[in-house]
């Protein structure tokens, strides 16, 4: 994987706009839970990165928008390492993969994918980190994860297409 520094600034510009778009919905506290999760537009600048850059430079800037998250206390995974991982570097991370599964027309399965990924990586951490039966968690992160997924089907394909003449790889 050869990255210019091109690529750097686009990732840089991605890990910023996660971190900008995520800090807007913890203002706006749309769908927001109780013992956390809430509807997250940041993942819009995840699965932009991983259409724009590819799957590899993806990764890359989830696992960067996480340790942002971490540094801007954005993160709250309550001590627990399974939290740590399972809500937030593997559910965040594995939006990089969006590129890997083909685009229907307009339906871009990549978000589909990634989405289902990070509510079976959130189902998996309630099931353990808080003990929670799996249909009680299931129930739980889809409230916020299903809403998501609508909002990146319908804002990733509309600012990927506005966006594509800019975008050069």
């Amino acid at each position: 994987m050869k990255i210019t520094t091109r690529d750097l600034v686009y990732m840089a510009l991605y890990a910023a706009m996660f971190v900008v778009l995520d800090r807007i919905t913890d203002m706006v506290s749309i769908l927001a839970m109780p013992q956390g999760g809430k509807l997250n537009l940041g993942t819009i600048a995840l699965l932009l990165a991983s259409y724009h850059l590819g799957w590899h430079k993806g990764l890359v800037v989830g696992i960067v928008a996480n340790g942002l998250l971490y540094v801007t206390g954005s993160m709250n995974f309550y001590g627990s390492v399974i939290s740590l991982f399972f809500d937030y570097l593997f559910a965040y991370t594995a939006y990089g993969l969006a590129e890997l599964f083909p685009n229907y027309k307009h339906l871009y399965l990549g978000i589909i994918v990634t989405n289902l990924i990070r509510l079976a990586c959130s189902t998996f951490s309630g099931c353990v980190a808080w003990e929670t039966e799996l249909w009680a968690s299931l129930a739980y992160n889809a409230n916020y994860i299903l809403p998501t997924m609508v909002v990146d089907l319908i804002a990733v394909p509309l600012l990927y297409n506005s966006l594509k003449p800019v975008m050069k790889k």
